[in-house]
């Protein structure tokens, strides 16, 4: 199995014009699932097809194993199919004249496997994905889930020490996704392989990997665990992009006209012994609001702060509650909404350990 590793990374498409990826240094451990996350445009497709070869870096250097594939400086250039790497892409590229079953072997014929052996890898990938009995049918005539599942069982049979995924799911349907997320994850936990999932889709991230890399214009925000990409947020864009819910944001210079929610901040802010001068931000998520009908009902240890409820909206497992306080809206996201109703005055309170902070250049100030 093998590492990963990107040292000062450039990309740019002319000269003096932007880098599409910029000074990317990062190391992705033997057997690792990695999600590069982030919107459009932001690198993260760029970053996927420099490791696979399909780009030249401008500058920097990129390591898989103990093999330099990419450095510019020293003229170096490993050609992608002597990479070993497997490579999913979004519209599968299937070839459409071959059944399902010489899509697979296609692969193995290039490398020159033996028959007795191209068999034997043929029925452990049809049988691993459940496509045994469309081996004998065109792509055209299985579903898009199927063909995914061709795709990967092609580029598994292979081998690879890497595997390559540029948002594979996002032609497929809910229920298909959620299908293929399972298997992606079941298939890393059976083969070990390093593997590297480009997405926009934080909620596939964070239910995928194993660590999160978040990028903005060109440039790697943070890298971490799930956990720590939601909770521990590097920046306001990380707190801000990952999240269900959009997470609620106040701006600090914004308090002065509204008392109340400036007072509910200061007293946490005094509870936190942090310096109000030097936060440009606070974020609180949607979910670690608890909204109550009676302040006395408020332990004493945590600040209560009193709302309005402006509309409770169902989402099939949750209610998001639409709350105005003196006239700052924010959003909550509750399980039930028992004993709530829309125009009713409650009380709503965080821990403390659930306010993110930022300064004025946006970059997370530690709470805890």
């Amino acid at each position: 199995m093998t590492n990963i590793n990107i040292q000062n990374a450039n990309k740019s498409y002319a000269k003096g014009s932007t880098f599409a990826v910029a000074d990317l240094t990062l190391d992705i451990p033997t057997s690792e699932f990695l999600c590069l996350l982030g919107p459009s445009g932001c690198g993260k497709s760029t970053t996927l097809r420099m490791i696979a070869g399909l780009e030249n870096l401008t500058s920097g250097q990129i390591k898989i194993g103990d093999q330099i594939v990419d450095a510019t400086e020293e003229g170096i250039f490993v050609p992608p199919e002597k990479r070993n790497l497997g490579m999913v892409f979004q519209n599968y590229a299937l070839w459409p004249h071959m059944t399902i079953e010489e899509n697979i072997e296609f692969g193995l014929k290039i490398k020159k496997v033996p028959a007795a052996k191209r068999r034997d890898i043929l029925d452990t990938v049809l049988t691993t994905l459940g496509i045994q009995k469309f081996k004998d049918r065109y792509p055209s005539e299985v579903s898009g889930g199927q063909q995914q599942r061709v795709a990967l069982a092609r580029m598994i049979a292979v081998s690879p020490d890497v595997i390559l995924l540029d948002e594979p799911l996002s032609n497929l349907d809910a229920k298909l996704r959620l299908d293929m997320r399972a298997e992606l994850k079941r298939i890393h936990n059976e083969l070990g392989s390093t593997f590297i999932f480009v997405t926009h889709d934080q909620w596939e991230a964070m239910t995928l990997a194993t660590t999160i890399a978040v990028m903005n214009e060109g440039k790697l925000q943070q890298v971490g665990t799930p956990e720590d990409i939601y909770d521990r947020p590097a920046n306001r864009f990380v707190a801000e992009f990952v999240g269900t819910l959009p997470i609620n944001i106040i701006e600090m210079e914004s308090l002065g006209s509204n008392p109340v929610l400036q007072n509910w901040i200061s007293a946490n802010f005094a509870r936190l012994q942090l310096d109000e001068s030097s936060t440009g931000s606070v974020g609180i998520r949607p979910e670690a609001i608890e909204l109550v009908a009676d302040a006395k009902t408020v332990p004493d240890h945590i600040e209560p702060c009193q709302a309005k409820i402006m509309d409770l909206v169902p989402t099939g497992g949750s209610w998001i509650a639409e709350l105005d306080i003196n006239g700052t809206r924010i959003f909550a996201l509750r399980s039930q909404v028992k004993g709530l109703a829309v125009g009713a005055t409650v009380q709503l309170s965080i821990g403390l350990g659930d306010l993110r902070v930022f300064d004025t250049d946006g970059n997370r100030i530690p709470t805890t």
